[in-house]
């Protein structure tokens, strides 16, 4: 049983950069907790544990030499990299802990690279309502074109980009998405309605996509027959399954972001008139000199 699940944990193909970073994060955050200890960080540190630990084992133990065999478990590791694990990293907020737990060379690192000018810049470009909308749909139709898609699945250099694209761009849109902060705090923190129209705007696609899918008399992709399938399932049944994940549990996101953002929203609204009366009710105080 012990020998079971030290091969299922083994990294299919080892990517030494990718488990380092992985190990970086997960130190970093643990630090940062150990130093903080604060009781209010354990919901959130439940979520960031559950976030980075599912992104890891879909490209980093045997769940991706399944991926890479079945058409549906690719559609679920996918639907782990690009929504379920980064919609939990970004709900966590985690970068007061991190930075608690980060060394001070790479806290600095960090701040200095997001003081760029370009890297300002392109944040703000792939973090704008549209084009974060047409990323994240677009990424998810791109990879599932059925060439490029075949292309892909055969290529180990094109395999990676599409996984890590997915997941880099997951993270960024749930990271735009999920901001607690109240709208116009940066120049990326939008009203809380825009974020909703935007998570809605991005249901319609991925519905149609599924369906296609789902929904397809004959198999769309074929390059799972020429690498055969893990599982002794149908083509057919192989597909119907990984359009239901697309189409169902993708789009569920959505909604369930949608009652996180209008409980945002009324946290927000409750703080207006209480800042007033504060304001009105207590005069300002002259500083201590």
């Amino acid at each position: 049983m012990t020998d079971e699940i030290i091969r299922w944990l083994t990294p299919w193909e080892p990517q030494p950069v990718l488990i380092a970073v992985f190990a970086i994060v997960a130190v970093c955050y643990v630090r940062g907790l150990a130093r903080r200890r604060r009781l209010r960080d354990t919901a959130p540190a439940i979520a960031f544990g559950l976030g980075l630990i599912s992104m890891y084992v879909v490209m980093q133990t045997h769940v991706d030499y399944y991926a890479q065999y079945m058409f549906f478990i690719h559609r679920a590791q996918h639907l782990i990299l690009h929504h379920l694990g980064p919609f939990l990293i970004a709900l966590s907020m985690p970068t007061a802990v991190l930075a608690a737990g980060a060394p001070a060379w790479l806290n600095r690192g960090v701040r200095g690279l997001g003081t760029l000018a370009p890297v300002m810049a392109s944040y703000r470009f792939v973090q704008h309502p549209v084009i974060s909308a047409l990323l994240f749909v677009g990424l998810i139709y791109f990879w599932l074109t059925p060439s490029i898609h075949f292309t892909a699945m055969l290529s180990a250099r094109d395999y990676w980009l599409m996984n890590l694209s997915m997941a880099v761009d997951g993270l960024l849109f749930w990271w735009f998405m999920l901001d607690p902060r109240a709208p116009g705090t940066t120049r990326t923190t939008y009203s809380t309605g825009l974020r909703i129209i935007v998570l809605w705007a991005v249901m319609p696609p991925q519905i149609a996509l599924g369906a296609y899918i789902a929904l397809a008399p004959d198999t769309v992709y074929d390059v799972y027959a020429v690498c055969g399938r893990a599982f002794p399932i149908s083509p057919i049944v192989d597909q119907q399954l990984g359009g239901l994940i697309t189409w169902i549990p993708a789009a569920m996101m959505s909604v369930v972001a949608t009652l996180i953002l209008l409980r945002f929203g009324f946290v927000h609204e409750r703080s207006k008139p209480q800042s007033s009366d504060r304001t009105t009710a207590t005069p300002a105080k002259e500083p201590l000199t």
